[in-house]
């Protein structure tokens, strides 16, 4: 019994004493704490890198000044003067459109004078004055006004209306109406009645980019858009036959004028006149009509013609490019509404 007493003691002295004879208590394991903000702090996490600086966008190489580098002979009543191109299509704008038109229609106008005096070049120029390009005869060429006299006519609005018009020559500096490749007979006219004309029933000759189109002008749109011209008998025979003397003018006046072909909208083609076919636009001539768009009245001793539109009606209306530009058209869009199939382009490109 004692035996066994013994031997207890010496196992509980072995479970509680033991681990001081190996160096002390047994450790804790202590979780390892999260790091604190000034940790952080001296461990900022990784920053993104800087955006790569980009180049900036190539810019845009300016078009060449070509009108103001294209010399000019240009006929000014007896004197022959040399101008560039740009010099030359504003004293044009300045005399064949009126200034308060829009901006669109004035770069439409401006586009069309360039095409046109192109053209009349490549073709060899005018039998009328060979030593010069172009003249200011509008039975020959286009129009031509000074900065002084068109600023004479504008009075107050001169500034503003040639700024307007500068702009709208450089602003389509070398843009031509083109056909296959090539400057058209870009011929234009004041105003017509709903229709321009095909360029067949005017000169006898068709051309594909002259052909009749809608155009929107009118009464309210046209200042003088109708108008009368009347006559008697005697000034009326006495004109005629100068012009066609083959002409047989007997009788009632009423009689002279037959066989008259019209369009749908009242511009007469040709009829017959003391028994010689005439064209509509040849009579306008002869008798100093606004247009060709017509219709003939006889009132005892008086003839009347009652004229709708002015000009002779092929190409690009003027009053009715305004309309379109008022309605939001440019001045692209409407020079290939009045030139069939063209486009508008620099030459060569």
């Amino acid at each position: 019994m004692k035996k066994y007493i013994i031997l207890s003691a010496v196992l509980i002295f072995l479970l509680f004493f033991l681990p001081w004879l190996w160096g002390g208590p047994a450790r804790q394991t202590v979780p390892e704490l999260a790091p604190t903000p000034a940790a952080e702090a001296d461990n900022p996490p990784e920053q993104s890198p800087e955006p790569e600086p980009q180049p900036d966008p190539p810019e845009e190489t300016p078009r060449p000044a070509v009108d103001k580098v294209t010399p000019l002979n240009v006929l000014m009543g007896d004197k022959l003067q040399s101008l560039d191109m740009e010099t030359y299509l504003i004293g044009v704008v300045r005399a064949e459109m009126p200034a308060s038109f829009q901006e669109e229609a004035l770069k439409a106008q401006a586009v069309a004078a360039r095409t046109y005096i192109l053209h009349k070049i490549a073709g060899g120029g005018s039998a009328n004055h060979p030593q010069a390009d172009a003249c200011d005869d509008i039975t020959c060429c286009q129009a031509y006004k000074s900065e002084e006299d068109a600023a004479a006519d504008w009075g107050e609005d001169a500034p503003a209306y040639e700024e307007k018009i500068r702009r709208a020559v450089t602003e389509t500096d070398g843009e031509c109406i083109l056909y296959d490749g090539a400057p058209v007979l870009a011929v234009f006219h004041s105003s017509s009645s709903g229709a321009t004309q095909d360029a067949q029933n005017v000169w006898s000759a068709s051309l594909p980019y002259l052909q009749s189109v809608e155009t929107p002008e009118g009464e309210e749109t046209v200042p003088n858009y109708r108008s009368t011209a009347s006559f008697s008998s005697a000034q009326l025979r006495e004109r005629l036959l100068k012009a066609l003397p083959e002409a047989t003018l007997e009788g009632s006046p009423s009689n002279w004028f037959t066989d008259i072909r019209q369009q749908p909208n009242g511009t007469v083609t040709s009829l017959s006149v003391g028994g010689v076919e005439v064209g509509g636009n040849r009579l306008r001539t002869i008798l100093e009509l606004r247009s060709a768009c017509f219709t003939i009245s006889f009132d005892g001793d008086q003839i009347t013609f009652s004229v709708a539109g002015y000009g002779h009606g092929v190409g690009m209306s003027q009053y009715g490019a305004n309309v379109m530009a008022s309605n939001g058209m440019t001045y692209r869009e409407i020079l290939e509404w009045y030139y069939t199939g063209a486009e508008v382009g620099l030459i060569g490109t």
